[in-house]
């Protein structure tokens, strides 16, 4: 057997991105599982999304049969990582080349944290990531909901970002809602504001801003993220407003579905988020390499 690895940053071709979807839909037909979501896919098409593919060919083949991907979502210098490998060259080694190259690649762009990341259920890689020293930190569940018509509200109102007149309301929301730094926030802002794709929106209630959520097209959906509100203006309802008007807004983009992530230990999110009609489709866990 003849095989290749080569990396390749973000943003990726064309060709590369149509050979890792495939090899993603045939691992989803033998394993029930959408790698696309871990390996970050629809974000290696973006220009502002800092990340690389290790991609592993069979030469005699010409076939994608595994492939790797980190990601810096963030670019907070910090990586999430995840591996696919084609079900029929799992036994020869080929998951530890890929975490090998994985790893150069860390190294040489400095990373300061890497996650690594695998579905619910997949026994087999969270033992492999178990096996070189990465330990269960936290899981995520992925949400979906239908594009829906939303009932016209009377008091909140809701509206794109506008650059130089939102962004303080906005970094004393996020402050209070995720502990961001105020570079941490100007940052965040950045990003959902100039990548493609990506709209921030803000909420208002009596001329005030009181809330934001950003959405993102991904493929037919929009993916909804960095939802939150001013801590004194919680109970209104401007949260699940927010959600309802995503689910508008991809009903008017004719999008399929719309889906959201979330942290399985944040009880009072999820109660939002089934109150505005979405129910769970998949779960990640999230490992931190402690070297142990």
């Amino acid at each position: 057997m003849n095989l290749s690895i080569i990396t390749q940053s973000f943003p990726i071709d064309p060709e590369t991105y149509s050979e890792i979807k495939s090899l993603c839909e045939a691992a989803l037909l033998s394993d029930n599982y959408n790698y696309s979501s871990v390996l970050n896919l629809q974000d290696s098409l973006n220009f502002n999304v800092k990340g690389f593919f290790v991609l592993a060919y069979d030469n005699e083949q010409d076939e994608l049969v595994g492939v790797a991907s980190a990601t810096d979502q963030m670019a907070l210098n910090t990586y999430e990582w995840a591996i696919l490998v084609s079900p029929m060259y799992r036994d020869i080694g080929l998951d530890e080349a890929l975490l090998k190259v994985i790893g150069d690649g860390l190294h040489q762009r400095g990373a300061e944290g890497e996650l690594a990341l695998v579905i619910e259920n997949d026994t087999s890689r969270r033992k492999f990531v178990e096996k070189y020293g990465y330990s269960y930190s936290f899981s995520e569940a992925t949400l979906e909901a239908q594009p829906e018509e939303m009932e016209s509200l009377e008091s909140i109102h809701i509206r794109p970002y506008l650059e130089g007149t939102d962004q303080e309301a906005l970094i004393e929301i996020f402050s209070n809602a995720f502990g961001d730094l105020r570079e941490e926030s100007i940052e965040l802002i950045h990003y959902n504001t100039m990548s493609e794709g990506r709209v921030l929106w803000v909420a208002e209630l009596d001329g005030e801003i009181v809330g934001t959520v950003t959405s993102s097209k991904d493929g037919n959906a929009q993916s909804i993220s960095a939802l939150a509100v001013h801590p004194d203006k919680q109970g209104l309802g401007i949260g699940t407003a927010l959600l309802k008007w995503i689910k508008d807004f991809a009903m008017r983009n004719g999008d399929t579905n719309v889906m959201l992530d979330v942290e399985l230990e944040n009880e009072r999110a999820l109660a939002v988020y089934e109150k505005a009609g979405f129910i769970k489709s998949m779960q990640v866990d999230y490992f931190v390499y402690t070297g142990q």
